[in-house]
């Protein structure tokens, strides 16, 4: 008797200590943060060059948020004939063109503030950091198959 009360009460707490769990949810503050700590390890950023460089990466990043949103928008519906496609193309292209003239005027920015091979380090360990983030989030998805 006494054994059964115990294992109840162990599969009890056990069940409440699982449920009582959150899922995860993306947190983009904690994104940026890790990133920029990554980056400036990465980088071998001193705190100064640091201070100089992430308020002109975090402006980059957030118009080009702006117009990954339009790219979404975009993608949502496929259009109903070839004139429509055409014209959703050709409007991705405009994107990913203005996307790289965001890129192209705030890699100026930096180099203003810090030497281009700083600039350099930057841009590889930004890439790595959202390789290796896609490469993390791809894994429960591989899990589920």
């Amino acid at each position: 008797m006494i054994r059964k009360c115990m294992l109840t009460l162990v599969l009890l707490m056990t069940v409440l200590v699982a449920g009582a769990q959150e899922k995860k949810k993306f947190s983009p503050e904690k994104f940026n943060e890790a990133m920029e700590e990554f980056i400036q390890k990465k980088a071998e950023l001193t705190q100064q060059e640091a201070d100089k460089v992430f308020p002109i990466l975090r402006e980059m990043h957030k118009k080009q948020r702006a117009i990954y949103k339009r790219v979404h928008e975009m993608a949502k519906n496929k259009p109903a004939d070839e004139a429509g496609c055409v014209a959703v193309i050709e409007e991705y292209d405009k994107v990913n063109i203005e996307l790289k003239q965001i890129e192209k005027c705030y890699h100026k920015k930096m180099m203003q503030e810090v030497p281009a091979s700083k600039v350099y380090e930057i841009l590889k360990a930004e890439y790595r950091f959202h390789r290796g983030w896609m490469k993390g989030a791809q894994k429960p998805m591989d899990k589920r198959r």
